[in-house]
């Protein structure tokens, strides 16, 4: 039995398609939560999509606030998180509930309009898939991993120290379960499609600018010449 939460931030203008790629799996979660933390644009989707329960918050909780809030609520064996900028292939709920493992990760299709940012952010690490680019996820960690309710909640959802810049809360969720010695399997598909866009390239335009500058220190560092004997 899967829970899935669809939390939105600022992506009122592209919940609708997500909640769609939900509503249109081959096998449907037993429930599914939208939440939208505080940012007001996603009061139509109710009248849309009415077979869904929503979150629709007066006051911006903030991230690890906010998915910690969900989490306390599920109440299946099972749960997962997407964004609301993002959707799922049409047999992702039916491929993952055949798995017993404690968490289960899959492979990433990057999409969108500024897909190509996924290069700069994680370099050497996509290939070209049918115009977007594929992100090999197996046995990896990503923030829509499908993951055991009992252990999350032992762990809870807190500030990683992966990223200075962003909480990178999912990260610290799976370090802790790792640490318990939770079991990972992989699906070998690209079930998630990651919309990289406007909204959430501002996200990331301070970490990307970072390893550009980085990238460019290094490059401009003069090798040693040497002395002809």
């Amino acid at each position: 039995m899967i829970t899935l939460v669809i939390a939105s931030y600022h992506y009122g203008h592209l919940a609708a398609h997500c909640i769609e790629s939900i509503l249109a799996q081959s096998k449907r979660p037993q429930r599914i939560i939208f939440v939208d933390d505080g940012a007001f644009d996603c009061h139509h989707l109710p009248a849309l999509s009415p077979e869904i329960e929503y979150i629709l918050r007066e006051k911006n909780l903030g991230t690890v606030e906010n998915f910690q809030n969900i989490l306390m609520q599920v109440d299946t064996e099972y749960v997962m998180f997407l964004g609301a900028d993002n959707w799922l292939r049409a047999d992702t709920i039916e491929l993952l509930s055949d798995s017993q493992s404690d968490i289960v990760t899959y492979d990433i299709v990057v999409t969108g309009e500024l897909k190509n940012e996924i290069l700069e952010r994680v370099p050497h690490q996509t290939l070209n898939y049918q115009g977007d680019f594929y992100w090999d996820r197996q046995g990896l960690h990503h923030g829509s991993m499908m993951y055991r309710t009992s252990i999350g909640k032992k762990i809870g959802y807190a500030v990683s120290n992966h990223h200075a810049i962003h909480s990178q809360e999912d990260w610290n969720l799976w370090d802790k379960m790792i640490e318990l010695g939770a079991s990972v399997s992989s699906i070998k598909e690209g079930l998630l499609y990651y919309r990289r866009h406007r909204e959430n390239y501002l996200k990331y335009s301070d970490e990307i600018n970072q390893l550009s500058n980085a990238r460019d220190n290094l490059s401009t560092v003069q090798e040693p010449e040497l002395l002809e004997i």
